[in-house]
């Protein structure tokens, strides 16, 4: 199992990188830097490849709607060749609030948009022939009557360094699971409970690997939480910053009926609660909907507690099929963060 870790910007993105480095000398495998709707991620993955020399680096995620598939291959052949082939193309849909909100691009078919782009990706690396594609979302070169009719087939003019880069997606759905499963180097899934996973996810997981090509080797799986190790309660209460977080994705990250983590809650047998967290979020009260966050919910999607937990804990996620275990590290005392992956790569 690998470690790895999401960048956090708290004191600047440059601060954020630095420390980065400090974690790659700890034994991290891999940081994941995210978008959303802030700085772009190829910016600050190009800074962190000058500033480490080991650690993987991985977008988590760039969103399939804002770069067209050919510049989202550039994107992942330029950090790789930076980084020595250190990237890992993390994709996503990200929801309809940020790609029409703030994009202005209609929020329609993610499923088949991400899968033509995986096709597009791997066959801008390979270089094998012309860029060509037909399918209901893309057309490459560009139809004559829908442009000028001088579109040309053409392969990228320089030569990434690999030509099969690592493609991550993150999916919620039964549907996007299970295309994940089948076309996908790794999954990203997030508030990953290892217990019940299988009973959510397994049907899906199974029916995109029966399809899978086996030259793409093993489903990886990047999940965690967050993470802090030590004695006694003020640690384990350390799970409690997860709150603001899982308040605003299951309440609102989306509206009703169209929240995809809120509709996780309800397939992990919360559904009243997250029916009132979202209810609770939308109408404005953000306390009263991080309050009605169950105490079991923070426990299962987070590693906090004296060394033994944490390591039945990691156990739990490797039993689940968890690769690459994300962690959040929080240090207390004496401690660093460092101190922290150290700890937990060696239970991994």
């Amino acid at each position: 199992m690998k470690i790895t870790t999401m960048l956090s910007y708290a004191g600047g993105f440059k601060e954020a990188a630095r420390h980065v480095a400090e974690l790659e000398r700890a034994g991290l495998d891999l940081v994941w830097v995210a978008e959303v709707y802030g700085y772009d991620s190829p910016s600050m993955m190009g800074y962190l490849a000058a500033l480490t020399d080991t650690v993987e680096i991985g977008s988590a995620i760039m969103p399939i709607y804002t770069r067209t598939p050919s510049l989202l291959a550039m994107t992942a052949a330029g950090v790789d060749a930076l980084s020595d082939g250190r990237f890992h193309l993390g994709l996503g849909a990200s929801g309809p609030q940020v790609i029409e909100g703030f994009h202005g691009v209609p929020y329609t078919n993610p499923l088949g948009r991400t899968r033509e782009i995986v096709e597009i990706c791997r066959d801008v690396w390979k270089r094998e022939a012309p860029l060509v594609h037909q399918g209901r979302n893309f057309t490459l070169p560009l139809p004559a009557d829908q442009g000028t009719g001088l579109g040309k087939a053409l392969k990228i003019l320089t030569h990434p360094v690999r030509s099969d880069i690592p493609i991550w997606i993150a999916s919620l759905g039964e549907k996007n699971v299970e295309m994940t499963a089948e076309i996908a180097n790794g999954w990203i899934p997030v508030f990953f409970i290892p217990e019940r996973s299988k009973s959510v996810w397994g049907d899906s997981l199974a029916a995109g690997r029966a399809k899978r090509d086996p030259g793409l080797g093993e489903l990886m799986i990047s999940a965690g939480g967050l993470l802090a190790i030590g004695e006694g309660e003020d640690v384990v209460q350390l799970r409690e910053l997860q709150r603001p977080m899982t308040a605003l994705y299951v309440g609102g990250m989306g509206a009703k009926g169209k929240n995809f983590y809120n509709e996780l809650a309800v397939r992990y047998g919360y559904e009243k609660e997250a029916a009132l967290i979202q209810d609770l979020y939308l109408r404005g009260k953000k306390r009263e909907a991080e309050a009605a966050i169950p105490e079991e919910f923070l426990e299962l999607t987070t590693l906090c507690g004296p060394a033994s937990y944490v390591k039945e804990r990691v156990a739990a996620f490797v039993e689940a099929g968890v690769t690459h275990l994300q962690v959040h590290p929080v240090a207390t005392g004496d401690q660093t963060e460092a101190d922290l992956i150290e700890a937990v790569k060696a239970m991994a």
